[in-house]
């Protein structure tokens, strides 16, 4: 296994499973943010009673152990481009959304409304999910990264928690705020409480993937012979 610790040692790998990871990236990203973002649902837990959250929240936790394992394998210069093709996806289909939305629909299509109410978000959300996933994101891969320097590799669940933990609360108190607080769209204490509740369940669902995220790294670092140390790396998030 290969222990790069600079961006120009792994220049002009071939990696199996790269572009692979890449793809279920940002297939997870675009599911959690043009399908639930904007539901507040709510469930009754045993001892915990009733509990609103985001629908989002079924998706979008996964998109961050993608992110772990992409920085945990590869190094954070990797996954920056990952998150720049998913900030690109985004933005795509938050274009073609408000495109298709725009059209005129055809005589005697009754669907319009329907079509509206689930694809019509309003720029302001479009905005707040755009900006909280690329400062979430690039704050898990930084985070973790500077972690597996500074343990030298150990505890990876410190570092794979730790690291989520950075990223879901930086997502979570930009999101819920930037894109309801005063909308009149839902209630500002109900805003509140989607940001804490958010942040509370995505750092659960990381903490309950966490054998599966040791067994997909533990794969990889084999398969691909790499796991990476970003000590001399640039972590400037405009490079590409």
């Amino acid at each position: 296994m290969t222990d790069h610790t600079s961006p120009s040692a792994a220049s002009g790998r071939a990696y199996k499973y790269f572009e692979l990871v890449m793809a279920a990236f940002v297939a997870v990203l675009l599911c959690s943010n043009l399908i639930g973002p904007a539901k507040a649902a709510q469930l009754s837990l045993p001892f915990f009673g009733a509990v609103t959250f985001g629908a989002g929240v079924l998706f979008f936790p996964i998109s961050y152990v993608f992110g772990d394992v992409l920085t945990e394998v590869y190094g954070y210069a990797r996954a920056r481009k990952v998150i720049w093709a998913g900030f690109g996806a985004l933005v795509f289909a938050a274009l073609m959304s408000a495109v298709v939305v725009a059209l005129p629909p055809a005589p005697g299509w009754p669907n319009q409304s329907v079509y509206e109410i689930a694809f019509g978000n309003t720029w302001r959300i479009v905005l707040a999910s755009i900006t909280a996933y690329f400062c979430g994101e690039f704050v898990n891969s930084f985070v973790l990264a500077k972690m597996k320097v500074w343990t030298q590799g150990r505890h990876m669940w410190a570092r794979f928690v730790g690291s989520t933990m950075a990223g879901e609360a930086v997502d979570s108190a930009i999101f819920y705020p930037l894109a309801f607080l005063g909308s009149g769209i839902m209630p500002d204490a109900l805003v509140w409480q989607l940001t804490v509740s958010q942040f509370v369940a995505k750092t659960a669902v990381e903490i309950a993937f966490l054998p599966i995220t040791y067994r997909v790294v533990a794969f990889l670092k084999r398969a691909e012979q790499e796991d990476y140390y970003d000590r001399d790396t640039d972590f400037n998030p405009l490079r590409l």
